[in-house]
């Protein structure tokens, strides 16, 4: 008898920049917005967001990841995205959904902190991407 076998998952890497002055940009309707669409895609990943620019790993599902990188590249809040890694992976890196976002108030030590506890079981691609923003202060 075979055995089933989870199909590969897509891991999907980009950067992108607000299109909304200053750190305008609306973070909780982003969080609900991609929260709600990924929960009924299957999809997780992490976003890192300093309210002018965006990294973030989407995983799931080929064309669940397609149709979630459609929706970013049409959405007016994006601008100058680049794909920086897309390809099949053996396992998920992020098992639940997170996003993390500092705050203008909250202290960038803990956020970095926090960064770095998420990106733990990550591969090493994907966790440098994000560990030299943090390094370089590009907040």
């Amino acid at each position: 008898m075979p055995q089933d076998r989870e199909a590969p998952v897509r891991q999907l890497l980009y950067i992108s920049s607000s299109t909304l002055p200053g750190n305008m940009a609306d973070i909780e309707e982003i969080l609900e917005e991609s929260q709600r669409h990924n929960a009924a895609d299957g999809i997780t990943g992490l976003l890192w967001s300093d309210g002018t620019h965006f990294l973030q790993v989407l995983e799931g599902e080929h064309d669940h990841v397609g149709a979630t990188m459609g929706r970013i590249l049409s959405d007016h809040r994006h601008s100058a995205i680049v794909v920086l890694r897309d390809e099949a992976v053996a396992a998920r890196e992020f098992g639940e959904w997170s996003m993390v976002h500092r705050r203008a108030d909250a202290p960038a030590d803990a956020y970095d902190a926090q960064m770095r506890r998420l990106l733990e079981n990550a591969s090493e691609p994907v966790r440098e991407r994000f560990l030299n923003l943090i390094a370089t202060g590009e907040r």
